[in-house]
């Protein structure tokens, strides 16, 4: 018996894409191996790898398939298994620079709806962190919503809450103790069948035991938080997506010890809304915020009405955006110049036959 692809959200953009390769079964990847993909389609659950017409010609780490990802793929006779011949056009895309030194991109999850920041009340509780986790929230397409776990672990509930709503105006935020299911009603309540949310927060901040609860079952495995500092230990070591029960799925995620921006893009002003705007009441359409006259942002940092953290946190953001937007030009050029070698060594070889 088939399984309707709706069930793990096929929506109308990508079932109008799936009308151009009628030939090729569709199928989405709940699961990322190196250099295989657990795929789920109509007739089951499928082990894939790229053809390697796919793999040659892939250049960069978009190119390659990620968790929530749509493919074309064709099961192989007599096995378990399909060849991914492309990628369908993504409905949104979570990325971030991966860690270390190099400037390169990783993507996190595709085709999410919402994206639930996950945060704890405990002592690891930092409001700057959450900054960086909306701005790519919402470069990602997806709407982005706040989970503030472990609320038995906190004193002041309110005054946390008020803390969250100042940089993240008009975005839902819940509080939740998902060990005693104490605020999961209010988050399930919310959930559609055939909608994909991604769980994204650090380490120890109670994704898996969210995802849990929401499952109604022990779905993933979860480790208590490290004494001393409250920070968690990674239970959760690779990004999977799961149906509940409710019909809505869910992308689990390893929690990140670095959260680097990746993409320099209108999304700071989103995240920014209450700086952009006071700098739009500036008396000089240049200011430099620096000490001209007229400066609103020196005016609301004097008066108290803009939070000095914030404002040095919207600064060093921006710089670093800066920095990798101008290494990432570098990058995707050595890029290109490599696919233009690739194809040339493809045309001389076909000339020689």
């Amino acid at each position: 018996m088939k399984t309707p692809l709706e069930t793990y959200g096929f929506q109308p953009f990508f079932a109008e894409q799936a009308l151009q390769h009628t030939g090729y079964e569709v199928g989405r990847v709940i699961l990322e191996h190196k250099h295989l993909y657990r795929i789920l389609g109509e007739n089951g659950e499928w082990l894939g790898e790229l053809s390697g017409k796919s793999r040659y010609e892939a250049t960069r780490r978009e190119d390659y398939p990620a968790v929530g990802d749509w493919v074309w793929m064709t099961p192989l006779p007599g096995e378990q298994r399909v060849i991914i011949h492309d990628i369908m056009k993504r409905k949104s895309k979570f990325s971030r620079r991966a860690a270390g030194s190099t400037v390169e991109e990783q993507i996190v999850a595709t085709n999410i709806d919402r994206v639930f920041l996950v945060m704890a009340l405990n002592l690891d509780f930092n409001v700057r962190r959450l900054e960086r986790y909306l701005l790519l929230a919402y470069e990602s397409g997806a709407a982005p919503e706040i989970v503030l776990t472990k609320k038995d672990l906190c004193d002041d509930i309110a005054a946390r809450y008020v803390e969250v709503e100042a940089i993240a105006p008009g975005v839902p935020i819940y509080t939740v103790n998902s060990l005693e299911d104490d605020g999961i009603e209010s988050i399930l309540s919310t959930l559609k069948p055939g909608e994909t949310i991604a769980l994204l927060g650090s380490s120890g901040a109670g994704k898996s035991t969210l995802l849990n609860s929401l499952y109604g079952e022990q779905k993933q495995k979860t480790g208590a938080a490290r004494d001393g500092d409250d920070r968690g230990k990674h239970t959760t070591t690779h990004r999977e997506l799961i149906v509940l029960p409710c019909g809505s799925l869910m992308i689990d995620t390893p929690g990140m010890r670095e959260l680097q921006l990746w993409d320099s893009s209108e999304s700071m002003h989103t995240a920014f809304q209450d700086i952009d705007e006071l700098a739009a009441s500036c008396r000089f359409g240049d200011c430099g915020h620096h000490g001209e006259p007229g400066c609103a942002i020196q005016q609301a940092l004097e008066a108290g009405t803009l939070d000095d953290a914030r404002w040095n946190s919207f600064l060093k953001l921006q710089k670093e955006l800066a920095y990798t937007e101008r290494k990432a030009d570098a990058g995707a050029a050595r890029a290109e110049k490599e696919r233009w070698k690739k194809i040339h060594k493809q045309l001389r070889g076909s000339g020689n036959r």
